[in-house]
């Protein structure tokens, strides 16, 4: 039997349209990319969600479905005025806090969901939040060695009690007074801290050598000397909380 070109072409819609049909019954259709925190896999918190997995991607609203935090506690924590908390993305909190002298971002979210909820962290990096989530982390009964974390890792919020998610350009103010803006005025890194806009120029110029700074990497360096750390770390699959840390030890042995 020779199929014509008209019933082959219905017959290949029709296996076309019945697939994604079957498909959406069975529940594996899916239109929209879901957010869902690795859990862990052994010890007393199998099966619950790892704050370790939470990426700057994430907004407030993905963190509230896998933790029940709710997203308004989440923007409380950390000064964000917003019309809509479940919107907010995680990765927005490191550009807010730009002028801090530690930086917040991804990993600070982490901390405080892993402190709010008793939930295991690794504290051997570096991880800051700013005073409000420190004010709300010590009413839930830390335990000691968090709490004593959290001292040591708590910034003062930077502008107010709030800070805005979309500063208005006119002015920033700050607790020493009004910085009028200039169109030029780009916060730097300039005291060896490693921080997210840290570039591979810094560490050369702060005296890192560039072997150094590829043992640690596992691999070269990128051509590009400008290339921000946290950057080529995303690109290459790796950690940048680790490979912060590392870079850091070996700053400090040159002191």
């Amino acid at each position: 039997m020779k199929l014509t070109s008209k019933p082959l072409a219905i017959i290949v819609v029709v296996i076309m349209f019945g697939g994604i049909f079957f498909s959406k019954v069975q529940g594996w259709w899916e239109t929209e990319s879901t957010k869902e925190a690795a859990v862990f896999t052994e010890g007393e918190f199998a099966g619950k969600a790892n704050p370790a997995d939470i990426r700057g991607s994430y907004t407030f609203g993905d963190v509230e479905n896998n933790f029940d935090i709710s997203a308004d506690i989440l923007v409380q924590a950390f000064g964000v005025e917003t019309d809509d908390p479940a919107a907010f993305p995680v990765k927005s909190l490191e550009e807010m806090y730009s002028l801090s002298p530690q930086e917040v971002g991804t990993a600070s979210v982490r901390l405080f969901v892993a402190f709010y909820l008793d939930l295991p962290m690794d504290l051997t990096t570096d991880m800051y939040v700013p005073q409000s989530a420190a004010d709300i982390l010590k009413t839930r009964n830390l335990r000691v060695e968090n709490l004593s974390y959290l001292e040591a890792h708590t910034i003062p919020n930077p502008v107010s009690e709030k800070i805005q998610s979309t500063p208005q350009p006119e002015e920033i103010t700050t607790e020493v007074g009004t910085l009028e803006p200039t169109a030029e005025h780009t916060p730097q890194v300039t005291d060896g801290t490693i921080k997210g806009k840290t570039t591979f120029a810094d560490l050369l110029e702060w005296g890192l050598d560039a072997e150094t700074i590829e043992s640690v990497l596992g691999m070269p360096m990128p051509s590009a000397p400008g290339m921000t750390v946290k950057d080529f770390c995303t690109q290459n699959g790796l950690s940048f909380e680790t490979i912060k840390t590392n870079l850091q030890a070996e700053l400090e042995k040159l002191d």
